[in-house]
């Protein structure tokens, strides 16, 4: 299901490899599921974009690096950065996301609290042009 006519992995995965990833660092860093639900916020997405350099193939192992581009200083919006790269480190896609925070019962913009958010959020990897709002 994750390939396209061509026989490589169709666009949406891509999107899809990202979405895994950063939660998957958010995890990591302290920035849990549990934690989420616990003080009534979410990640969205306001925005998603992938540039294509180079296809790839099934059972093909990757690697996606993870870092911020844009943080303004309370960490209620951001950038983040997906670089997925073939085994010849080879660029094979781009994806940026612009986000914020939700409060999860008020269906709203949130600045983010517990203070593990603004931690994380500033400990996780820059980009080289990376930019403060």
């Amino acid at each position: 299901a994750d390939l396209d006519p061509n026989f490589h992995v169709r666009h949406s995965v891509y999107y899809d490899f990202g979405a895994q990833h950063r939660i998957e660092i958010l995890e990591q860093q302290g920035l849990s599921i549990r934690v989420l639900q616990e003080n009534h916020i979410g990640p969205i997405l306001f925005k998603e974009e992938c540039i294509f350099r180079k296809e790839l193939r099934l059972n093909q192992q990757i690697l996606i690096t993870t870092k911020i581009a844009k943080l303004n200083a309370d960490a209620s919006r951001w950038t983040i950065v997906h670089e997925l790269t073939n085994d010849k480190n080879e660029l094979c896609a781009k994806i940026s996301v612009d986000g914020a925070w939700m409060d999860t019962k008020l269906r709203k913009l949130a600045n983010p609290t517990p203070e593990v958010v603004l931690d994380v959020m500033n400990s996780m990897p820059k980009t080289d042009d990376f930019v403060t709002d």
